[in-house]
């Protein structure tokens, strides 16, 4: 009788352990410990826990456990990263800066795009599109020795003006020789907003919001 009322006290003891709220990985180790130290206790002393598995088990558990701490130190290193760009683009609001997107923004209906020297190409041609792909304005821009600025003025080819917003863009190299190349070109346009959102820190350029990651550089106000 008594082994029996010892059998199902340890029973209750290891439902109850299962049973319990934890929170943090250091309650659910315990927790593991206990359930551990429950089922060698109440195995089949012929049928024995293998040593190399018990040992496996821990090794594992307390490896999740570790994964979880770097995570989580990972997420507080992110967030504080995330308030250091937030303070750094303060000063950028109101200027003219220079970042990487397939879009360009028309603010107070002017729009620029930052066009690289000559190299392999020689000129570039440019294509401003609208949501549905739409070409609205395109033009051939020859390439200088330096870097030069190409504006947009917010109309299309019939002269009718756009408003103010984000609009597709491509440019295109062409060589001397008329065939075609990529050519890598910037935005320019004035920061008016940051926020945080989403896990990223993105900064806003009129109706263009793009990650702060993409800021390239600032031009000369």
């Amino acid at each position: 009788m008594s082994g029996s009322i010892g059998t199902t006290q340890t029973a209750t003891n290891a439902n109850t352990a299962r049973a319990t709220t934890t929170t943090g990985i250091g309650s659910d180790f315990n927790t593991f410990l206990t359930l551990l130290t429950t089922q060698l206790q109440n195995q089949d002393p012929t049928n024995a826990m293998d040593a190399n598995q018990m040992t496996q088990q821990l090794v594992q558990f307390a490896t999740v456990e570790q994964q979880i701490k770097v995570n989580t130190n990972l997420e507080r290193l992110l967030s504080v990263e995330q308030g250091n760009q937030l303070v750094s683009a303060a000063p950028l609001m109101g200027r003219v800066v220079e970042v990487e997107s397939d879009r360009l923004s028309l603010q107070g209906g002017q729009a620029q795009l930052r066009l690289p020297a000559a190299g392999d190409a020689r000129r570039a041609m440019i294509t401003v599109m609208d949501s549905s792909g739409r070409a609205l304005r395109s033009a051939e821009v020859a390439l200088g020795n330096a870097p030069a600025s190409w504006s947009w003025d917010g109309r299309d080819a019939g002269g009718t003006q756009q408003n103010d917003g984000a609009y597709r863009f491509s440019v295109s190299g062409i060589r001397a020789d008329g065939t075609t190349t990529t050519l890598n070109a910037g935005v320019l346009a004035r920061a008016t907003a940051v926020d945080r959102s989403g896990g990223e820190v993105r900064l806003s350029l009129g109706a263009l919001s793009v990650n702060f990651d993409k800021l390239r550089g600032l031009a000369a106000n």
